[in-house]
């Protein structure tokens, strides 16, 4: 899956502006698959036949949904030396702005710098007080425009057993779909699998509510990241580490996950011999938020891979994690499902 992660990291695709990352999953993903199409909020869905059997009794259209956007800047404002002002898409922390280097979508690179009127020393600074500086010393044709949309730009790099990369969050969960749809080329998998990569996740689960009414399935998984609890002092507590496994969540501020899916989700982990965690989230949400309030009600869960640092430019997630949730997702795809 190294290859995967790798390629779809350094996709760029910001929410709303995943033309790059969605081309570059589909040339992957369209040889795996039946059938594979885009729909009108930019979702990319493809679909993986299955065969019913005696053994699981009764095929169930299973969807799974990992978000291709990512958090970035909108230039708002342009000077006249040639600096940017922006505003943030989706939830991006002054914290982990300022020297960060951006990224915008015809590859100009800059880097966000602070206004000399703030004092970093004294107070965590806004981001109305921060700007990209593209290296102008003048405004002029060639500067990006108001309205043009910048990411945070790192090289992905694998170190041991650790992936880094700024938007781990959540190419990690696009490359676990579709390594698990290449594990399944050639086998014959009971269930039809609608394997989504949406959009505008991170700007409140846009694509997932359309792509989920659409395909109305009899059960929805999210894969995405979640936060740790195991760096020093960690606040909020939680049970989740990196290296421990795949995590089935129990609830975020968005969701109390399906009390049946999650049992067939620890039945297929403990069946396929890998490692899980059970996960509660007390900040932030995912496409399964939307998954489970679609239509007259979906049964609806989330895998997720544990992420250190979310949301800054420097994320880190464990390969053995993602590794398990894709073993885990592929037994579960394999076994009877009974609510």
């Amino acid at each position: 899956m190294l290859d995967l992660a790798k390629r779809f990291s350094e996709a760029f695709g910001v929410s709303g502006y995943e033309d790059e990352v969605r081309a570059t999953i589909r040339e992957v993903v369209s040889e795996l698959v039946d059938d594979v199409r885009v729909d009108t909020m930019g979702n990319l869905i493809a679909l993986r036949r299955g065969t019913a059997s005696s053994q699981v009794g009764q095929a169930k259209k299973v969807m799974l949904a990992a978000h291709m956007d990512q958090i970035g800047l909108m230039i708002t404002y342009v000077d006249g030396q040639g600096f940017l002002k922006f505003a943030p898409i989706g939830g991006v922390h002054a914290l982990a702005c300022w020297g960060s280097q951006v990224r915008f979508a015809d590859g100009t690179v800059g880097s966000i710098g602070l206004d000399g009127r703030a004092d970093p020393a004294a107070k965590v600074p806004g981001l109305q007080e921060m700007y990209v500086d593209v290296g102008a010393t003048s405004a002029g044709a060639g500067l990006p425009k108001v309205g043009d949309v910048a990411a945070f730009w790192r090289p992905f790099i694998a170190q041991d057993d650790a992936w880094f990369a700024p938007n781990l969050d959540d190419r990690v969960g696009c490359a676990m779909l579709a390594q698990l749809l290449r594990e399944l080329k050639g086998r014959e998998i009971a269930h039809d699998l609608y394997a989504v990569f949406t959009t505008q996740e991170e700007v409140g689960p846009r694509g997932a509510i359309t792509s989920t009414y659409t395909i109305d399935p009899d059960v929805a998984i999210a894969v995405d990241v979640t936060a740790t609890g195991d760096t020093p002092h960690a606040r909020p507590a939680m049970e989740v580490s990196l290296g421990a496994g795949a995590a089935i969540k129990v609830q975020d501020s968005g969701l109390i996950s399906h009390r049946g899916v999650n049992r067939l989700l620890v039945a297929a982990a403990e069946a396929a011999r890998v490692p899980y965690q059970m996960e509660i989230l007390l900040r932030g949400t995912t496409d399964a938020h939307s998954m489970q309030a679609a239509r007259g009600g979906i049964p609806a869960s989330c895998v997720s891979v544990p992420c250190r640092y979310i949301h800054t430019p420097s994320q880190i997630v464990d390969r053995r994690d993602a590794e398990g949730g894709v073993a885990m997702l592929a037994s579960f795809l394999s076994r009877p499902i009974e609510l």
